[in-house]
């Protein structure tokens, strides 16, 4: 079960002045939004009796530690670290956690649709390629049964169903599940839960970037709104200003 560490949904980035990167220095960091809602789920079916054991993973430097805490708090068993000061890139992601998926040896992942930093949308698909497994991707609705996962999937025209074979990679989407509210017991509790560490050059993962930043701007201001006093008036806006009539 992988999570991301990443800005806070609630705060405001923006570009750097030198158009590098956006900046994030001081600002608040918390678990990726989906990756929440995936281990919600994770803990939801070891409560049931559908699984034995939820495992939290993240890739990052010492700081990303505080999403595996988050992750313990919520309910998961135990969790993993792969150190890494760079910053790793989805497929390079996909490969560390195929790695430790092949020691961990489980039999179904669920991980956040994307993280709301690159809106890449691209590790799970990658991780059940390299896996060889089966994947339900944007998962509103995930129901196991005799070996089987059952996903509702949001896509564009409504509800997909798919009937997976385990095992399976799942990703998560916001309709799935509300994730619970953390109490300041659990956050101490976590902090004696099991927290393995590894290097990531002990995966033998290439994770040097293969994706080149050339500019980052902020989105240009929208146009104040105009209020119209009649429906003629509007019909003529959009047919005479905006055009789009």
């Amino acid at each position: 079960m992988p999570v991301k560490r990443v800005v806070d949904h609630n705060i405001k980035v923006r570009a750097k002045s030198d158009g590098t990167d956006v900046e994030i220095a001081n600002a608040k960091m918390s678990i990726n939004p989906f990756d929440e809602i995936a281990v919600e789920e994770a803990i939801r079916k070891k409560e049931a009796g559908e699984a034995s054991e939820v495992v939290a993973i993240t890739i990052g430097n010492s700081k990303a530690s505080d999403v595996l805490v988050t992750s313990l708090a919520m309910g998961a068993d135990r969790a993993i670290h792969v150190v890494c000061e760079d910053e790793v890139q989805p497929l390079a992601v996909a490969k560390v956690l195929k790695f430790i998926t092949d020691k961990e040896n489980p039999e179904l992942i669920f991980m956040g649709k994307q993280a709301i930093d690159d809106d890449c949308n691209q590790t799970g698909q990658m991780l059940a390629g390299l896996l060889g497994w089966s994947q339900g991707t944007f998962a509103s609705k995930v129901e196991i049964e005799n070996g089987y996962v059952l996903v509702d999937r949001e896509v564009d025209s409504g509800i997909s169903s798919v009937k997976l074979k385990m095992p399976s990679v799942i990703t998560t989407d916001l309709r799935l599940n509300e994730p619970r509210y953390i109490a300041l017991p659990n956050i101490m509790k976590a902090k004696s839960k099991p927290m393995d560490k590894i290097d990531i050059s002990e995966t033998g993962v290439d994770i040097s970037s293969t994706i080149e930043i050339l500019h980052v701007e902020d989105p240009s201001s929208r146009s104040a709104g105009v209020i119209v006093n009649s429906v003629e008036e509007l019909v003529d806006k959009l047919k005479n200003e905006a055009k789009i009539l």
